[in-house]
């Protein structure tokens, strides 16, 4: 299991320690508080970009493995930098059951550590690294997944909460 504590990008976040809280709006215009989910297992995780094949296959599963997640005690939220608009057509188009928050300030990635200069082909920039995020029902860290299996992302989150 990939597992980071207390390195980069994550700066001081580390598995024990209280997530951050925040807020956003969801691809239906309604506020989401992470507050709102104490007493519940979450995943948080942030991916970079809509309707991108790895993004895509990553919200696809979770969507396939939803139903079981629920009654696991599990809520999920998927975090982007893409605008409420673009969310929108990304859950209707594949289905999602799910809240994606709108964080086109990356203020929330910037909170939990995963938003950071990249390399793709040649380039250099700054954007969303993919991580997941689990927590546990009183908002604390249970672990972190870096570099999640996009195609196999359930199983990696249930494999990191039970171990």
């Amino acid at each position: 299991m990939k597992k980071e504590t207390n390195t980069p990008p994550f700066g001081d976040l580390k598995i024990g320690k209280a997530a951050p809280a925040f807020y956003g709006i969801d691809q239906n215009a309604e506020t989401i508080a992470l507050k709102d989910f104490v007493g519940k297992k979450v995943i948080i995780y942030f991916y970079p970009k809509d309707d991108t094949p790895g993004c895509t296959a990553q919200a696809c599963n979770l969507r396939d493995n939803y139903t079981n997640l629920l009654q696991d005690g599990f809520e999920i939220i998927g975090i982007s930098p893409d605008p409420v608009k673009k969310h929108k057509k990304f859950e209707e188009k594949y289905e999602l059951p799910f809240a994606l928050i709108a964080d086109e300030d990356h203020s929330i990635a910037e909170k939990y550590g995963v938003w950071g200069t990249k390399q793709f082909m040649g380039k250099t920039y700054d954007g969303i690294h993919r991580t997941t995020f689990l927590l546990d029902e009183k908002g604390k860290i249970k672990n972190i997944i870096t570099k999640p299996d996009t195609k196999n992302h359930t199983d990696e989150v249930l494999a990191a909460w039970y171990e």
